[in-house]
């Protein structure tokens, strides 16, 4: 079993490029991030190339200061394509393997319509996987997309071979529990799967979710792919980083 760095989260005190050079020292197999678009694409895939890491994935802007996202926004379309399309090219530009599309705040048809009118675009627009994620009510609370069955709806109207969900344990084990049953049931839609603790969300070796059991069930799924690990450290994140040596890893 191999992880991915979230830089969204894991070595804020760097720079993106730096940051990716210490995921790489401390093992990781793969790197993710948040919003890298005040890096220039260059310096990052300059990194990538230097450490050998690959880049899973990266999120659309949130939009204004208070906005956590524009694809589900109404009357906001022309902002989401665009925020849309820039996610896209910087991903191209670092070969990032998908893009999670933010929803924003909202809720009702009219969301949904545009949520699935934005995500229609981005998929007809790249061969990448574009990420969908549930995000659970205390961390972002009236975020449109709550749970794993409204995602897999929205995933069966929009009807694109490229849409998947972003299986993120935490939020779903705030929102909804029965983390590994949902694992398994929702496997076909899933295209990544990131972990922290519950439910504060810190490193994986305490809370109330059994990353050793859950991790093994991934494991037994057949699932290959690096697991996102998109936690807060309390403090530098080289201390918080204990977990990786237990006995759910291949190391």
């Amino acid at each position: 079993m191999t992880f991915s760095a979230n830089l969204g989260f894991l070595w804020q005190e760097l720079p993106l490029p730096d940051a990716i050079r210490a995921a790489k020292a401390a093992g990781f197999a793969a790197v993710e991030c948040h919003w890298p678009y005040d890096v220039p694409a260059r310096d990052v895939a300059a990194a990538l190339r230097e450490t050998g890491l690959p880049m899973l994935g990266l999120n659309t802007r949130r939009g204004a200061p208070g906005e956590n996202g524009l694809s589900a926004l109404p009357g906001r379309g022309s902002d989401a394509r665009a925020a849309v399309d820039e996610a896209l090219a910087y991903a191209d530009a670092v070969d990032a393997a998908a893009v999670h599309v933010m929803a924003g705040f909202a809720e009702g048809d009219e969301a949904e319509a545009a949520f699935v009118h934005t995500l229609r675009h981005a998929c007809a627009a790249t061969d990448r996987s574009i990420l969908i994620e549930p995000l659970n009510h205390y961390d972002a609370p009236g975020y449109f997309l709550k749970t794993t069955a409204q995602a897999e709806a929205i995933i069966a109207k929009v009807a694109a071979p490229n849409l998947k969900l972003m299986f993120d344990c935490y939020h779903v084990q705030l929102m909804e529990g029965d983390v590994t049953h949902r694992l398994k049931r929702l496997l076909p839609l899933i295209g990544h799967i990131q972990f922290a603790s519950v439910p504060d969300r810190g490193a994986p070796d305490h809370g109330e979710l059994s990353y050793a059991h859950a991790f093994g069930v991934i494991d037994g799924m057949g699932w290959a792919a690096p697991l996102g690990a998109e936690y807060k450290p309390q403090g530098p994140t080289a201390p918080t980083l204990g977990w990786m040596k237990q006995s759910f890893t291949d190391g």
